[in-house]
């Protein structure tokens, strides 16, 4: 017994996926969990965004900028960084099983540092080249859409058999929780920023496609660092398609 607390939902998927000293007198269930994700992704981003935005205020972009995704890495514990950067390395094995194999090794080779480097400098540029309001709008769509992303893997594509929290959770979580899920993050996305969740959500699907056919290809189906790598490639499309959006078009607020 839970006692009615809230022990998975919301404060769940805030605990698993940010560093955040959350408390519950039971582990939560991640199934029930998950449709949260995008909803923690737009906490995070929000964070971020402000902090981005309120800092351009009084120092240069790129400084702002830089704190800002250096505030989202420490808040999250480079939760999804890590993801990327194990299929990074885990992409130079010759076999599906050599790469397994170096997946669930926790550490981090060239391949790996270079994606983990390259992903935080290219948020860093797009988020420098945004206004301030435009900035706080794109990251909390990048950050919903991204984490909307990685549940629809999650609920819809092939999972390899392995141990974890990610693929424990993945092997419970039912395609209707995904649906709800992926449209509270389109949701989200569209209330921040009107119709360019239409741009947004065509690069997050086309992203997250194409890393779940390389994954299927690589590995025989996805993982839990795969989820992660879903994850920042969305979110880093998204922040270059709005670089793109902001520089002909303005938010509709």
């Amino acid at each position: 017994m839970n006692d009615g607390l809230p022990t998975w939902g919301a404060l769940g998927a805030a605990q698993f996926l940010t560093r955040i000293p959350i408390r519950l007198r039971a582990a939560p269930d991640l199934a029930k969990a998950v449709p949260w994700f995008p909803v923690i992704g737009a906490l995070i981003g929000a964070t971020i965004g402000g902090v981005a935005a309120g800092l351009m205020e009084l120092t240069p972009p790129a400084v702002a900028a830089t704190v800002a995704v250096l505030l989202g890495i420490i808040v999250t514990g480079a939760f999804h960084e890590d993801g990327l950067a194990d299929t990074a390395d885990a992409m130079g094995g010759w076999t599906p099983e050599r790469r397994r194999e170096i997946l669930k090794d926790s550490r981090h080779g060239s391949y790996g540092v270079a994606a983990m480097c390259g992903t935080i400098v290219l948020r860093i540029a797009c988020i420098a080249a945004l206004a301030p309001a435009a900035a706080f709008a794109a990251l909390i769509a990048a950050h919903t859409l991204g984490r909307g992303a990685a549940v629809g893997v999650m609920g819809f594509a092939h999972q390899v058999s392995t141990d974890g929290l990610g693929a424990d959770s993945t092997r419970s979580l039912t395609r209707s929780r995904a649906v709800i899920g992926m449209a509270g993050a389109l949701a989200i996305a569209a209330l921040v920023t009107g119709w360019w969740v239409g741009p947004f959500a065509i690069a997050a699907l086309v992203s997250t496609i194409v890393v779940a056919a390389v994954a299927r290809r690589a590995f025989g189906g996805v993982s839990g660092d795969i989820l992660g790598a879903v994850e920042q490639v969305a979110e880093c499309v998204i922040l270059v398609v709005a670089t793109g959006l902001a520089s002909r078009h303005s938010l509709w607020w």
